[in-house]
């Protein structure tokens, strides 16, 4: 039988989801309309952000789209979107802030980043084998191979729990250094919170809908261990 009752969980939880992404968008929407007291760019805010930690050999770079916006460790470069790297609004420099809040723990060797970096290869190369395993398991009832899905699905949940404190803190540090470097002033960090919080719930809700299919997963191996 491949429903299971924990399915509706994870039915509520993949809505949960949905909603989030539609309320990262609508936040991001309703803040890129609402300019910076400073005036300065996402692109501007960035750089600053970058030299004042340090991090003068760290580029900004444009790349097209809308909220592509990441950093990346392996070649150490900011990437902000069109809306980010051009706009100077609360959602724009919210945005890059937090990029560059991902620099800083890069730098720092924030203990959650350097343990997510250690574990991705390993979860890049088992995600995509997981699904297999685990459909095998099911269909011949081979629980030998439906356990060793679950051990490389639960890598792939431990990437995403790991995930959640990493932009939590990439979060912090940007809207601290914001303030602190006079890129929007106290009363507007509220609206920066608030676009940093929206985003942060797609984390949330990713992390959820993993824990609850693994904890499918195990239920199911424990049943047909027993049977």
């Amino acid at each position: 039988m491949f429903f299971h009752p924990m399915d509706f969980l994870i039915i509520i939880a993949f809505l949960l989801s949905l909603w989030a992404q539609f309320r990262v968008k609508g936040t991001f929407n309703k803040y890129a309309n609402v300019p910076a007291s400073s005036g300065m760019s996402g692109a501007e805010a960035a750089r600053r952000m970058l030299d004042a930690n340090g991090l003068t050999s760290v580029p900004v770079e444009h790349i097209p789209g809308t909220l592509t916006d990441h950093y990346d460790p392996l070649s150490r470069v900011v990437r902000l979107s069109d809306p980010v790297y051009f706009g100077n609004s609360i959602s724009s420099l919210s945005v890059a802030c937090h990029e560059v809040g991902h620099a800083i723990q890069h730098k720092v060797s924030y203990p959650m980043l350097v343990a997510r970096h250690r574990i991705f290869p390993v979860v890049n190369l088992v995600s995509g084998v997981a699904p297999l395993l685990l459909l095998a398991g099911f269909f011949f009832k081979m629980t030998g191979l439906l356990l060793i899905g679950i051990i490389f699905f639960s890598a792939a949940v431990a990437f995403q729990l790991i995930t959640l404190p990493v932009e939590f803190n990439a979060s912090s540090r940007a809207k601290k250094l914001m303030v602190q470097m006079g890129f929007i002033r106290n009363t507007e960090e509220r609206e920066a919170s608030k676009v940093l919080g929206a985003a942060a719930l797609t984390y949330v809700a990713a992390a959820l809908i993993s824990v609850l299919e693994l904890a499918k997963y195990i239920m199911i191996f424990r049943g047909s261990d027993e049977d």
